[in-house]
């Protein structure tokens, strides 16, 4: 071995038992969550609660099926599915570059000589074989490049993983909701419905009083006007359901199974009719999105790492070692040879290139802080509003059933001092308007109450998968 190589395998060994103390890091620091300490509850016995997982909110087993089928269907659950393979992928071709990529080569050449009649001496051609293993451009990690780049691949990983589990909790949710859109549809249209039929009778009873000379022809228009409005109103709730089942069948991916129209009822209630809440906000920072948020700052934490060790030189070593013959029978009883030649590339000048590349990381990450941020931000806001609608929806659904109490009651008066001629027309058909619009406004808010449940489950809610897959994540 010549004086160059040793004094370069020296230098080398010297570097390596310095590594561990030069070893380039950056730790991470959760950011402070800006949101206050406690949620918006009812109850502040601050009493931990389970995680809230889809089959505990829907409990009507049309909707159940309709659920499960999404999530095996929709494209969206496909290519978020896609994308945590891809990570899968890409964090296995950073971790191998952790260790040394081993090959093996041989060659065999067969040579002679072709008599030209030529007296005068000529190259010669001869038989060789060659075989060896050998270890290529090995860059020692003295100042964990290849760890942090390593750990940025890992942490991407994980996000989209936590990014998988949010798109599925979603689509749990969207069914639910389009499912509850539907069916309130549904009694809308059927609302409109009855009032054709009634107002109807209205008008034929109008007619006869016109004709007797009892009512006016001004009350007949009224009486016809009323009717054709509400079959107006229900056209455009039969076009609605069209659109609801449409949106339906896009979500969940494929055609929908028999029985969903029919299924679809806001009573009784296809979704829980309570969701319990913890009262601490640090709930919040175990949702999937939230979660994603900071697994996308972790690996943007490692990469300022990386930016700041390729300000050191890179090490990389290459070997081989095997074995060389003139002929393939004695390849191994032939001579056996090794080379070793460590390499070190100094970064000098490069015109502000990895200056820049530095800042950009640190830019990277400042991003990466406000998004995780603003992730907890709009966690806080959501499921603030869900509880703000819980505690005040009873008493908006008990007031309006009181409102179509009454309604039917004045309209009912008011059909009879018509029919005795007490008072005209208009009378009734403003207690028609009245109750019809009660009715509507009942069916919105139950409509709001079983979409704040789903909203509740929207904020709060978890994924099967991720309770268990939390705890490995973060080893």
């Amino acid at each position: 071995m010549s004086r160059s190589i040793l004094k370069m395998t020296a230098a080398t060994g010297a570097l390596v038992l310095l590594s561990g103390c030069m070893t380039i890091d950056e730790p991470y620091e959760r950011p402070a969550a800006p949101i206050p300490e406690a949620l918006p509850v009812t109850d502040a016995s601050g009493e931990a609660v389970a995680p809230i997982v889809w089959q505990d909110v829907f409990t009507d087993p049309k909707l159940r099926e309709l659920i499960n089928l999404s999530l095996q269907e929709n494209r969206d659950l496909r290519i978020a599915a896609a994308n945590v393979r891809l990570a899968r992928a890409q964090y296995g071709i950073s971790r191998a570059q952790r260790l040394p990529t081993v090959t093996a080569s041989g060659s065999v050449t067969e040579g002679g000589t072709v008599d030209s009649g030529s007296t005068t001496g000529g190259g010669s051609f001869g038989d060789s074989a060659r075989a060896s293993l050998g270890v290529t451009a090995y860059e020692l990690d003295l100042f964990g490049r290849v760890a942090n780049l390593n750990e940025s691949a890992l942490q991407s990983y994980f996000a989209t993983e936590e990014g998988e589990r949010a798109a599925k909790i979603s689509i749990a949710a969207t069914v639910g909701e389009l499912w509850l859109q539907l069916a309130a549809d549904k009694a809308l249209l059927a609302l409109a419905e009855d009032t054709v039929e009634s107002q109807s009778e209205s008008l034929t009873l109008t007619r006869e009083l016109f004709d007797a000379g009892v009512s006016t022809e001004l009350d007949v228009r009224r009486a016809s006007a009323s009717v054709e409005t509400a079959r107006a109103q229900a056209a455009q709730f039969a076009a609605r359901i069209d659109q609801d089942l449409n949106a339906l069948r896009l979500v969940v991916g494929t055609d929908l199974p028999g029985g969903v129209y029919e299924a679809a009822d806001l009573e009784p209630a296809p979704v829980v009719t309570d969701v319990p809440v913890s009262q601490s906000s640090l709930v919040l920072l175990k949702r999937p999105d939230v979660q994603q948020a900071e697994r996308q700052l972790m690996a943007a934490n490692a990469d300022v790492a990386v930016a700041r060790a390729n300000f050191f030189p890179v090490i990389s070593l290459t070997g081989q070692v095997g074995y060389a013959s003139s002929d393939l029978g004695d390849l191994f009883d032939g001579t056996a040879g090794w080379s070793f030649g460590p390499s070190i590339s100094l970064p000098i000048f490069d015109a502000g290139q990895r200056q820049s590349s530095l800042d950009a990381s640190l830019a990277q990450r400042q991003i990466a802080v406000a998004n995780y941020e603003q992730a907890i931000q709009f966690a806080f806001r959501d499921t603030a509003d869900a509880l703000a609608i819980s505690r005040t929806i009873d008493e908006r659904v008990s007031a309006l059933d009181r409102l179509v109490e009454d309604t039917s009651k004045t309209l009912e008066l008011s059909q009879e001092r018509f029919q005795v001629g007490v008072d005209d027309y208009l009378s009734v058909l403003d207690s028609q308007r009245l109750y019809y619009d009660a009715r509507q406004q009942l069916i919105q808010a139950e409509l709001d109450s079983r979409l704040n449940i789903i909203a509740l489950y929207r904020a709060l809610g978890a994924w099967p998968d991720s309770l268990a897959g939390a705890s490995a994540s973060n080893s």
